[in-house]
């Protein structure tokens, strides 16, 4: 089994309702069982600012998935509730699932980037996954509190009080 972590966000349709939905899917994968998840995050949206803020979280999961598979798996999710890849890359959507970290593996294929490419740069990537693991290592050796020193909240908030750390 592989520790993997997961973001995930939404901005539309019911953002709180399609995380949660999307925490359930990813329950019941194959071969795979929820350790924890992070409080949930509002956000300012990364690409244009004329889209509703967005719920963000981040999920420890272990599995016996390949990356592959588990990548097959999400975008399935994904699709199953509504996710358009057609629409602009930083544009709204229904729920966006992306592989953080898988275990200490380094990937770099033309369907997958892990680590992801740009967590070092997202504060709603940073931020809940140093909450459920801060001792955490990148497969670099970057130690992720060091990492996420170096970035600002920028109107990071918790979305709620009810919503926070959950452990399976």
């Amino acid at each position: 089994m592989e520790r993997v972590w997961l973001a995930l966000g939404s901005n539309l349709a019911e953002p709180l309702q399609q995380v949660d939905t999307a925490l359930l899917a990813l329950g019941s994968l194959p071969k795979t069982h929820m350790v924890m998840c992070s409080s949930y995050y509002r956000s300012r949206p990364l690409g244009p600012q004329n889209q509703p803020d967005y719920l963000n979280a981040v999920v420890a999961l272990e599995t016996a998935l390949t990356p592959e598979e588990l990548l097959a798996h999400i975008q399935f999710i994904e699709l199953k509730q509504g996710r358009d890849r057609q629409i602009h890359r930083f544009g709204p959507r229904t729920l966006d699932l992306d592989i953080l970290l898988f275990g200490t593996k380094i990937i770099a294929t033309s369907r997958l980037t892990v680590p992801h490419y740009d967590m070092h740069n997202r504060e709603f990537m940073l931020y809940p996954l140093e909450e459920i693991a801060p001792n955490l290592r990148l497969p670099n050796g970057t130690i992720l509190v060091n990492l996420r020193r170096k970035i600002a909240r920028n109107g990071l908030i918790f979305w709620d009080d009810t919503h926070r750390i959950r452990y399976w």
